[in-house]
């Protein structure tokens, strides 16, 4: 059954990065770049002080403990821990997998951007609720374009983000939960 999977991870790899073209090479590496994201960060802080006033620095404190820790753990208790190889590091199919822009680190398991993309999505889906439809959607395809587009680049397998945004959305709920018992306290 575990072989199996292994065989469905990578044919699945397969498929989404081989459907390349000169859009979708642009566009993925674009929803991969850090500074991407920045208009949209910057829209989600002025919603934040908009919202919460001088509770916003607890939220940004918390936005802040949440991708360090979504962060940390993706590699310290994943990474690190199964040292599973990119598939871009991989003998049997470095000929078959298309990067654009390099390989990253060694090991993927779990993807460090599925992580903390679905950490700060469930986060935010915690403390803003309840969330506008628009801004729901908006956040939604924020985090189904990274993870599409770290398979498509060929730097994770599919289970790698999945894996990674389950692991995001349990430290995004944590710190939610958490930031929530500290607010009612003040």
């Amino acid at each position: 059954m575990f072989d199996f999977l292994l065989h469905l991870d990578k044919e699945l790899l397969l498929a989404i990065n081989q459907q390349h073209s000169v859009f979708l090479d642009y566009l993925m590496v674009f929803a991969s770049a850090k500074l991407t994201w920045l208009p949209l960060y910057l829209f989600l802080a002025y919603l934040i002080v908009k919202r919460f006033k001088w509770h916003s620095a607890l939220v940004f404190v918390m936005i802040a403990l949440t991708i360090a820790i979504a962060d940390q753990s993706s590699v310290h208790l994943f990474k690190e821990t199964f040292l599973r190889l990119r598939p871009c590091h991989q003998p049997d199919l470095t000929e078959l997998i298309r990067t654009i822009k390099g390989c990253g680190g060694q090991y993927g398991f779990v993807s460090s951007h599925a992580t903390n993309s679905a950490a700060l999505v469930a986060f935010l889906f915690m403390v803003l609720k309840p969330v506008n439809r628009c801004l729901a959607t908006l956040l939604l395809i924020y985090v189904l374009l990274i993870i599409y587009s770290r398979v498509y680049l060929g730097v994770h397998f599919p289970a790698d983000v999945l894996a990674g945004a389950a692991l995001g959305i349990c430290c995004g709920l944590l710190t939610g939960w958490l930031f929530r018992v500290i607010k009612s306290r003040i």
